[in-house]
């Protein structure tokens, strides 16, 4: 009996030791907010879209170098990519962080509608995914360095989540062969860290070819691409109806032809497409193509198509995301200032809700139903089939803000995006030094990754074997 109750004493001092010298690290960030505030505003001014993150890519390289991690340039083949190693062994951690922004959705930090012209903005907040990730790495980095630690921390810098793909290509070059765990997070309107699916995603550019002509004095020496375009957009919106409820697809015409008294000899659309299981995405990718066909037979037109993107959806690994959530819950949410609450009901009014900041001030409950419906796609879904990987959301928007809108850009731009920011930087760090002291955590982990991922897994990218397309969006 005394025994039993002198290893429970143990224990418990060292649990208070073990929290004390985590609490000294996560205080580090604090200190160095002014710091992180200024990189991620920088990124936010630069709005650098997919591929194209040249400024916003050196920035996060040149903080992480200043701090001792060793920077490895242009990996996978794509010239904003980058990883940053400090430390040596076992184990390996992962920081996932982006860095890129939004065709069309410039907006100032300011709670009403601004003309954006056309300019890029970060409406999905990923000045702030970067920045935060890079914070949490140093921290780690910190821990690793007081306290004698063996192991590696890694950030990964990873361009063009927004219709890029830039993590596949980043799997498919095994830059996340060797870790052990990777940590990852996003901006939201909550904090939250329930397991919420991410669909896996396949996207084309279709391009049809015609024939010129004049259309109204020789209309039938022409063969309109654009008929083309539209024919196939008709097939596809028919087939939603023959399709699981869960699938997604979504256009546009990037291309449309130029005057209308000429038949367009080339017109593009842009499709989409999504579902929770990547199996169902190739089935219904394989259909649109159909369509394509179809309509380029039906209008006597050529067509070709060009893959754009391809995720795979996100495997949760519950161990990890209750672990997540329990610390979520210990950094906790904030309280907005008097500016901060008046910026933010005028968003509130803005999209037709009433500000509740308990979605900011608290944490959501853990909620590990499987029923949760899957939104957006990300390209984490890829690095999720690698290796054990574990995400969550934190505040940086006001609550009821949808991503990629323009509230989304304003409340990015304002401290209300900080204060967010420096929870999920906090939140990671948190989550790496506890993997780094507890090897159980990532064992359990690696259990349990397998039975989900099974046995027969292979890999096969959704993009098949073309390069990045660094030019994607011309």
């Amino acid at each position: 009996m005394k025994n039993a109750l002198l290893l429970m004493i143990v224990l418990m001092c060292l649990n208070i030791y073990s929290q004390k010298k985590h609490i000294d690290i996560l205080s580090s960030i604090d200190e160095k907010q002014m710091k992180y505030e200024s990189i991620a505003k920088s990124i936010w001014n630069l709005a650098e879209m997919g591929y194209q993150e040249n400024e916003s890519s050196e920035i996060l390289q040149k903080i992480l170098k200043e701090e001792g991690f060793v920077i490895e340039k242009g990996v996978a083949e794509i010239p904003t990519a980058f990883v940053a190693s400090f430390g040596t062994g076992s184990p390996e951690i992962g920081v996932l962080g982006e860095y890129d922004a939004l065709p069309g959705l410039s907006q100032q930090a300011k709670p009403y509608k601004i003309s954006n012209n056309g300019k890029a903005g970060h409406a999905c907040g990923h000045h702030l995914f970067g920045t935060a990730s890079a914070a949490a790495a140093i921290a780690i980095k910190e821990y690793l360095i007081k306290n004698k630690k063996s192991g590696t921390i890694k950030f990964f810098g990873c361009p063009a989540e927004e219709g890029g793909s830039g993590k596949v290509y980043m799997t498919k070059a095994g830059l996340f062969d060797d870790l052990d765990v990777a940590l990852h997070w996003h901006p939201s309107s909550i904090n939250a860290a329930s397991p919420k699916p991410a669909l896996a995603n396949k996207s084309a550019k279709f391009r049809f070819y015609g024939v010129s002509a004049h259309a109204a004095a020789a209309p039938e020496k022409g063969r309109s691409a654009l008929d083309a375009i539209e024919a196939m957009n008709s097939m596809v919106n028919m087939m939603r109806e023959h399709v699981d409820q869960s699938t997604r697809i979504h256009y546009v015409i990037t291309r449309g032809g130029e005057a209308p008294n000429v038949v367009p000899a080339f017109a593009e659309v842009y499709y989409y497409s999504r579902h929770t299981k990547r199996d169902e995405v190739i089935k219904v990718f394989d259909r649109i193509v159909n369509a394509a066909k179809g309509a380029a037979l039906g209008t006597g037109t050529t067509m070709d198509y060009e893959m754009i993107g391809g995720t795979h959806e996100l495997l949760h690994i519950e161990s990890l995301q209750k672990q997540v959530q329990s610390n979520l819950e210990k950094i906790g949410g904030y309280n907005y200032s008097e500016d901060e609450k008046v910026f933010a009901n005028k968003i509130s009014e803005s999209l037709g809700v009433k500000l509740n900041t308990e979605y900011v001030e608290g944490v959501q409950p853990y909620n590990s139903s499987t029923q949760a419906k899957g939104s957006g796609s990300t390209d984490v879904g890829d690095v999720s089939f690698a290796l054990p990987t574990v995400g969550f959301n934190a505040a940086t928007w006001v609550p009821g803000t949808p991503a990629h809108s323009w509230q989304a850009v304003a409340a990015g731009g304002t401290s209300i995006g900080v204060k967010g920011m420096l929870v999920a930087a906090k939140t990671i760090a948190l989550t790496g030094m506890q993997l780094i002291d507890n090897p159980k955590l990532i064992s359990n982990a690696k259990k349990e990754f397998l039975i989900k991922r099974g046995k027969d897994f292979k890999y096969i990218p959704l993009i098949g074997d073309r390069k990045p397309a660094l030019d994607y969006r011309n």
